[in-house]
């Protein structure tokens, strides 16, 4: 594990403390590039714990892995979610024991409305939050769901992508990018809803470039630079410490 001389404070704790998620030697590829390099951390359960790093630095390819998706090949190391081997599945097995991924592209249904979109993610077991407790956490969607899921704004896009993530019964919540090409204001929002959604015991991994933003809103920050950790700690650390966050995160 490569932790950069000075910031042992900051040093990888996958080893010794306790998991609810838990990600060892994990190496992923996409094709013959070896992106993910023999990575090690853990998330503990009901945190937020922010993902960050330069552009290329292996953030949504870990989150990929993670998620069990096709690409990248997770080619060596175990990925374990409350003491079951997510490594051995496949995305729909992962996401039936509990892992919700909202993709950067938000991945709306064409042709369905907001709640039609919603429906279809509890077409089968198992059933998350009811469409009653989505509106109140979104009121924005209950207002528009009729209305067809691709034509809303970019922000009520990306609420929808949240929502239909909880419509599943998931243990950890995977968010790539929530606030690209989001309005401060709408990022208010979705911040506050994630605040609300960690009161109620949801695990969440965030990938965001607004690394300022995600490091105020998670309670831990794993930073990776060309597909290793270079640190694991508090995101406050990460706040107060200049010269890592110039380094590392160009802020």
């Amino acid at each position: 594990m490569n932790v950069k001389t000075g910031l042992s404070k900051g040093m990888n704790h996958a080893q010794t403390a306790p998991a609810f998620l838990s990600v060892w030697d994990m190496h992923a590829y996409y094709g013959e590039s070896y992106i993910v390099q023999g990575i090690s951390f853990n998330v503990h359960e009901g945190e937020i714990l922010a993902l960050l790093g330069r552009n290329g630095a292996g953030k949504t390819t870990t989150l990929r892995s993670i998620a069990r998706m096709d690409e990248p090949e997770v080619r060596h190391g175990e990925i374990w979610l409350d003491h079951q081997p997510l490594h051995r599945m496949k995305s729909h097995e992962a996401s039936q024991l509990g892992l919700g991924l909202v993709p950067e592209d938000r991945r709306i249904i064409a042709g369905l409305t907001v709640e039609e979109n919603l429906k279809l993610a509890q077409i089968s077991p198992p059933i998350g939050w009811s469409l009653e407790r989505l509106y109140n956490l979104f009121p924005r969607l209950g207002e528009r769901r009729l209305q067809e899921g691709v034509t809303l704004s970019g922000g009520e896009q990306q609420m929808l992508s949240i929502a239909r993530a909880l419509a599943r019964d998931i243990k950890v919540l995977l968010l790539d990018e929530p606030y690209e090409g989001l309005a401060p204001v709408i990022v208010d929002e979705i911040e506050k809803t994630l605040r609300i959604i960690k009161e109620q015991g949801m695990t969440t991994i965030i990938v965001e470039q607004n690394a300022v933003r995600a490091l105020k809103l998670a309670d831990r920050a794993v930073i990776l630079d060309t597909g290793g950790i270079v640190f694991d700690g508090t995101a406050a650390e990460v706040l107060e410490n200049e010269e890592l966050r110039s380094e590392y995160l160009a802020i």
